[in-house]
């Protein structure tokens, strides 16, 4: 597999530990150095890991041992460095969204075009088994042709169980930036890009108070809509409904559903990586379960990283930088559109990336085939 493709991880909160479970002892990657602005912590995943340094933000940036950086920061900080990554020639991988307004993110896309370096982005949960046998069954006619799909994502809200939930409920937070990633990148590979949205959002309340940790009984302003809802136009004429709440208190719907002229599929929540997919054929009288036939067999959080690392001239990585600018317009045009009470056109499109053939455990934690 040649020599190891070396990472810099900055952000060591509660996601690093997944990524770290992943990539720690992958072939196909070395883990360098590690970045946190909590520096005992950095200390502390550096000893974890053989041969990794703890650094600082900028020593890590700049590190001639690292080829691409793992971004895991917080969303308003995924701008700020990626951009410090791409000016000093690095790669860029990042936890969802890319940044925490469009224009930020059309900005890193254009640096790194720039720079002739690489963008990828999270969510890659949508390459595991879930959705991609319900990717597999769309693109095989199992419904006929999709007519619509439905998203609904609902839940309190994530200050009963973070300790520091602050930035889920300022600029660059919300229930659809922070969850909307996971439906609608799903979305996009079932039923391809988004042309136009429509959208209408609200905020239940004004301050939140935190459930666990140091901070328990702090209450936290509500800074930005709690409660968004969208209609999105697919460019294949398909129209799909997106529900995002942080103010709900629970829902018995599917996480995503789509219909088709001859049969409805369930697919399970995009935020996990397999899950049972559903059919319901016309004439027929029960629900039956697919066996899964398509994405990464028990995922985990950084196989996206591993597919953008083993990505080439010959396919652009599944969890890629365009993919995900699309995904951000697509929200913030949701967002606006509520703002503004008019339909908008988006101005950036995509392509579905690549289906993920069954891919056994093994084989993507590189223990014999090329991802």
């Amino acid at each position: 597999m040649g020599d190891a493709h070396r990472i810099g991880i900055v952000g060591l909160g509660v996601i690093s530990r997944a990524y770290l479970d992943t990539l720690a002892e992958h072939p196909a990657v070395r883990i360098t150095a590690v970045a946190d602005l909590d520096a005992t912590r950095s200390a502390a995943v550096a000893a974890e890991i053989p041969g990794a340094q703890a650094l600082g933000v900028e020593r890590l940036l700049g590190s001639p041992d690292v080829d691409t950086v793992l971004n895991l920061t917080t969303p308003a900080a995924h701008a700020e460095i990626a951009l410090g990554a791409i000016g000093h020639g690095k790669n860029v991988y990042a936890e969802k969204p890319l940044a925490a307004a469009f224009p930020d993110a059309r900005s890193v896309i254009d640096a790194a075009a720039a720079a002739q370096v690489g963008v990828g982005c999270a969510p890659d949960t949508v390459l595991g088994t879930g959705t991609q046998t319900a990717r597999a069954a769309v693109d095989a006619g199992r419904i006929g042709r999709p007519l619509s799909a439905s998203a609904v994502m609902v839940t309190p809200g994530h200050e009963r169980w973070h300790p520091h939930p602050d930035f889920y409920y300022t600029a660059g937070g919300g229930p659809l930036l922070d969850m909307g990633p996971y439906y609608i990148a799903a979305l996009v590979h079932l039923l391809g890009p988004v042309r136009a949205v429509i959208g209408a959002a609200s905020r239940l309340r004004t301050e939140r108070v935190i459930g666990s940790g140091p901070r328990s009984g702090e209450r936290i302003p509500v800074e930005v809509d709690s409660h968004v809802t969208g209609v999105l136009e697919h460019a294949g004429g398909a129209l799909s409904t997106l529900t995002t709440s942080f103010d709900g208190v629970a829902t018995t719907a599917a996480p995503i559903e789509v219909h088709g002229e001859t049969g409805t599929l369930a697919v399970p929540d995009p935020n996990g990586f397999d899950g049972a997919v559903r059919l319901f054929e016309l004439g027929g009288t029960e629900w039956r379960t697919l066996e899964p036939s398509a994405g990464y067999v028990d995922g985990a959080r950084g196989v996206g990283l591993l597919d953008f690392v083993a990505a080439d001239a010959r396919r652009v990585p599944r969890a890629g930088g365009e993919f995900a600018l699309h995904v951000l317009e697509t929200m913030s045009a949701v967002l606006r559109s509520a703002a503004e009470g008019r339909r908008i056109d988006l101005t950036t499109t995509a392509q579905r990336p690549a289906p993920v053939p069954l891919t056994a455990v093994e084989e993507w934690k590189g223990r014999g085939v090329s991802l």
